[in-house]
């Protein structure tokens, strides 16, 4: 399969997955029984009132004509307006979504690279003490709490020890934010000279960061650890090493055999741990799509959740459509169709 037939074939398939994504957000969303009338409206609305708030937000309409009108928005870039902001969900999500994404990156990418290596040499050398060590952490990463690390870790690094400073948020309040650029303090900080601004947004960092790499970091190990071992177990393997090779050549073998399983398996660890963000999100006070999601389905903000669940779903779309495409890159025989 070419190149060119390889886009074009993903491009095609995008289409009606994204009818689907925005068909299931409409749906969850309904089924959840969130009512934004009541909380709208008030306890003392009167039915009138009450009636009036349906036909503004078009829910005294059939199913079908709600979907239709809801997808004839979403296409032209309308999410509708959140009554908890009085702003565009789309603003909203805009302004939040960089905040999100550079927690993720650096936790996940710190992740990747120290769950990679650690499973990789814990395949290598099985029952090991090594790889005993490695399966007891990756059981801890595993089971522990997500909003309770992080409770934990701020009463120990800020409370106890006083090596970090409180989860208020992005940048400490003793500090004024530089000017937008990316979105990102501490690349804006860097880029308009603010080293205060830059230092500030990199401390604030460091925790949730740490947080977030250790919880993606446990299903890596794991994950790595068991593509490793059942490539070493084949029989392109067992013939290297018949044949007299390198441990060294036979290394990198089983790390070539074994790279595309892994890198699709953190990118559904990616689209997993967007989910799991928002409690690390709330904890620390981030501000980002997380929290922004969260506080939405806690006050049953009717409009931003279904703008919230509907870009999560197409980033997790965009994530598999990137994965699919280094895939290709790194064995073309794997699209061969």
């Amino acid at each position: 399969m070419t190149f060119q037939r390889f886009l074009l074939r993903r491009a095609l398939m995008v289409i009606p997955l994204m009818i689907g994504v925005v068909f299931i957000t409409f749906m969850l969303v309904r089924i959840g029984g969130l009512d934004p009338v009541g909380r709208l409206a008030g306890p003392t609305a009167t039915q009138a009132e009450f009636d009036s708030i349906r036909n503004n937000l078009g829910l005294d309409q059939p199913l079908w004509k709600q979907f239709s009108i809801y997808l004839g928005n979403v296409v032209r870039g309308d999410l509708g307006e959140s009554w908890l902001s009085n702003r565009s969900v789309l603003t909203d999500i805009k302004e939040r979504a960089v905040i999100s994404l550079e927690l993720l990156f650096w936790g996940v990418g710190i992740g990747a690279l120290v769950g990679v290596p650690v499973g990789l040499r814990a395949a290598f050398r099985p029952n090991g003490r090594f790889d005993q060590f490695t399966r007891v952490l990756s059981l801890f990463g595993f089971s522990i709490p997500t909003y309770w690390l992080a409770l934990v870790m701020i009463f120990v690094f800020f409370y106890l020890l006083g090596w970090s400073p409180p989860a208020i948020g992005r940048m400490s309040m003793l500090v004024s934010p530089p000017d937008m650029i990316t979105g990102s303090y501490v690349i804006d900080g860097l880029l308009t000279a603010r080293w205060d601004a830059a230092w500030s947004a990199a401390s604030q960092l460091i925790l949730p960061v740490i947080c977030l790499a250790i919880v993606s970091a446990a299903p890596i190990i794991k994950q790595t650890r068991a593509i490793a071992i059942e490539v070493l177990s084949s029989d392109t393997v067992r013939y290297a090493h018949a044949c007299g090779l390198p441990e060294r050549n036979v290394r990198k073998l089983v790390l070539r055999n074994s790279a595309v399983p892994i890198l699709t398996y953190i990118g559904t660890e990616v689209t997993g741990l967007v989910g799991t963000m928002s409690l690390i999100e709330y904890v620390f006070a981030w501000g980002g799509l997380g929290q922004y999601g969260l506080n939405a389905i806690i006050s049953g903000d009717f409009t931003a959740v279904q703008g919230y669940v509907l870009v999560l779903a197409v980033f997790s779309v965009l994530v598999f459509i990137v994965i699919d495409f280094v895939v290709y890159l790194i064995e073309p025989r794997s699209e061969l169709s």
